[in-house]
């Protein structure tokens, strides 16, 4: 997908980019290359491919879930690596309010000089583990919507993401064609995390709204949700 055929599918689902918007993506493409020649941020570095299957695959949530993007919605971006989704969702969507949740240092300088590259208004990086981030009262239950782009299996992304949310709020995963087994196997910690599916489109992006309260002991420590997830 070159550049003009995202620009053309975008206006498909309703999405006119205006010259900024084209320009930010290009922003965004050439300095993702630059620096993944000495950090690692992605295996995909042809543009076709960056433009199918990071920039426009994070935006799909916007032709999916769209009712769930309010203005001015908070949004928490889990395991963000390069930025997906949450970089690309703020380039169309200027109003969201983002945080990007990341562990790894050197992806928050590339995301904290893409930002200022792109201009872009109201991102806060936060340096941490999902596991650490759910337990601290600044970022507990305060999110309207966290994303997460294939980070772990849904069980454990739940447990990393859930705890986030605030109640009537919803989580968004981003997920590969296993989603639906992974669904099956994760629907008691969906349930335990205080989650509810509302959608799976495609298998590969579920919606949770979540309905109660996490309870205190969610998550668990840093490494805990990986070797002994929910079942």
């Amino acid at each position: 997908m070159n550049p003009e055929k995202f620009i053309l599918e975008l206006s498909k689902h309703n999405f006119k980019l205006t010259d900024q918007q084209i320009e930010q993506f290009k922003i965004y493409f050439n300095y993702l290359i630059e620096v993944n020649e000495h950090v690692n941020l992605t295996r995909i570095t042809e543009e076709d491919e960056v433009y199918l299957k990071h920039f426009y695959d994070s935006i799909t949530p916007l032709f999916t879930f769209g009712d769930v993007f309010k203005d001015g919605a908070t949004l928490c971006d889990v395991g963000a690596g390069a930025g997906f989704p949450s970089i690309p969702l703020k380039i169309l969507q200027p109003e969201l309010k983002i945080t990007i949740v990341d562990s790894l240092a050197k992806r928050l300088t590339f995301l904290k000089n893409l930002i200022t590259k792109l201009d872009l208004k109201d991102v806060e990086l936060v340096h941490g583990r999902a596991e650490d981030v759910g337990q601290n009262k600044l970022y507990r239950e305060k999110f309207d919507l966290v994303t997460a782009r294939a980070v772990a299996r849904m069980s454990v992304l739940s447990e990393y993401c859930l705890p986030l949310v605030k109640k009537d709020g919803y989580f968004i995963a981003l997920k590969g064609p296993k989603a639906e087994d992974e669904l099956d196997d994760g629907q008691k910690a969906l349930e335990l995390l205080g989650g509810k599916l509302i959608k799976e489109e495609e298998r590969t992006l579920i919606l949770v709204q979540k309905v109660k309260a996490t309870p205190k002991k969610y998550p668990r420590q840093a490494g805990t949700p990986r070797r002994k997830p929910i079942h």
